[in-house]
């Protein structure tokens, strides 16, 4: 115990303090963002007994309620309000990023990786643009629907066949997007897949069963029910996605308080219906193509797929992006000897577009500066997870050797 505490030590205390960081510059109130409006209705019904109003109000992501139900009753054990639950419902996500970053720093320690590569990869996991986004959003169960999707993988490569599929199970009832996750899960196994899907069906249903009993009891329409909603998609139609130059300025965009929006273009009506389906659609033919690949990465094809979401959905905040960071940034930390630059590249490039670009460029501007940045890469994961491995120099092929299904250690190829 004394040997893995010295080990582990500096990276826990680190971690901790990332946590702290994060929690005391994002978690200072839900005032003014979409806690308020769509979990603490739900979140007051739960804390007050009443178990079936708090299921009739869970909104599209019940099952994250679910999942968080228990810390949201830890402060009444010292009579908190709704400050504190919503801080108890939040911290606990912040602290599934804390355990994922100590476990890819035990790895690339592991490895022989410097400390600055290390202590990169546990700040950027848990301190970075996206997750503090999530957070004063009010949407803490990105950062753990994030977290689940990378664990899933990374337990699917080691072979345990039925932790993945729980793992994912639990990243599915966090938030729906989390079905692009499970082509990288069964291509990292390497056997027991029907296992896994069979255990994240039923973990899955488990959680989902409670939220549809208020509308078969009520005899009401499934609209509000998680798949059912984020299916449908919206009106929200936002800058930063590659549908952006498809609407129209014909109409006046007003936000949620009635204000103008300058600039900004209407979607086509057709589009709201589409874009949620097609992104899950086409993690299907891109998985099946992976999977002809012999050893083919998964997690390489996890970082496409939610880089694929960030550019085709039309709601796309800076938060949708943390998927695709915590997956980039596992993937380039287990497989370069150096800090995970990619990640940060992606990080800063958050930043910029989402915080830093409104109120200096135009919407349209963003938008062209999006697809600037977004093309290339999406043609630079592709390239690097489908180009052939037949023929290539030995130097360049001992660099894009992917992960063995069965370590993490395996080198990996790069963007």
């Amino acid at each position: 115990m004394s040997r893995r505490l010295r080990d582990h030590g500096l990276a826990i205390a680190f971690a901790a303090a990332c946590v702290w960081a994060t929690a005391y510059v994002s978690l200072f109130g839900f005032a003014w963002n979409d806690y308020e409006s769509e979990a603490l209705p739900a979140y007051t019904a739960l804390t007050g007994g009443h178990l079936w109003r708090f299921l009739t109000l869970a909104p599209a992501y019940g099952g994250s309620l679910e999942l968080r139900a228990p810390f949201a009753l830890l402060p009444g054990l010292w009579h908190g309000g709704a400050d504190a639950v919503y801080r108890a419902v939040s911290i606990p996500c912040l602290i599934a990023a804390a355990v994922l970053a100590i476990w890819l720093v035990a790895q690339m320690r592991a490895l022989g990786q410097a400390r600055l590569a290390r202590a990169t990869t546990l700040a950027l996991c848990i301190f970075n643009p996206a997750t503090l986004s999530a957070l004063q959003y009010g949407h803490a169960e990105e950062v753990l629907g994030a977290v689940l999707c990378v664990a899933a993988v990374l337990t699917a490569q080691r072979g345990h066949a039925t932790w993945a599929g729980v793992l994912l199970a639990l990243a599915i009832v966090d938030k729906e997007w989390a079905l692009l996750a499970v082509g990288p899960v069964l291509l990292a196994l390497p056997a027991g897949r029907r296992r896994s899907l069979v255990v994240a069906g039923t973990v899955t249903a488990l959680f989902y069963l409670p939220l549809l009993l208020p509308a078969i009891v009520n005899q009401s329409s499934l609209t509000g029910f998680g798949p059912v909603a984020a299916a449908r998609g919206g009106s929200i139609f936002q800058p930063w996605q590659l549908w952006w130059f498809l609407g129209t300025h014909a109409h006046v965009v007003r936000d949620s308080a009635g204000l103008v929006k300058v600039g900004y273009r209407a979607p086509p009506t057709w589009l709201a219906n589409v874009s949620h389906p097609l992104i899950i659609a086409l993690s299907v033919p891109l998985t099946l193509l992976a999977a002809r690949r012999r050893r083919a990465d998964a997690m390489l094809l996890l970082v496409l797929l939610m880089a694929l979401r960030c550019a085709l959905d039309t709601w796309d905040f800076a938060y949708y992006a943390l998927p695709f960071i915590l997956a980039l940034l596992a993937w380039e930390s287990l497989g370069r000897r150096r800090p995970p630059v990619f990640a940060l590249m992606a990080s800063l490039s958050v930043w910029l577009l989402f915080s830093e670009a409104p109120g200096h460029i135009s919407p349209d501007g963003m938008a062209a500066a999006f697809a600037a940045l977004t093309l290339p890469t999406l043609f630079a994961l592709a390239v690097a997870l489908y180009r052939p491995r037949v023929g290539l120099p030995k130097g360049l092929a001992r660099t894009a050797r992917p992960h063995s299904s069965g370590s993490s250690a395996a080198p990996i190829s790069t963007v």
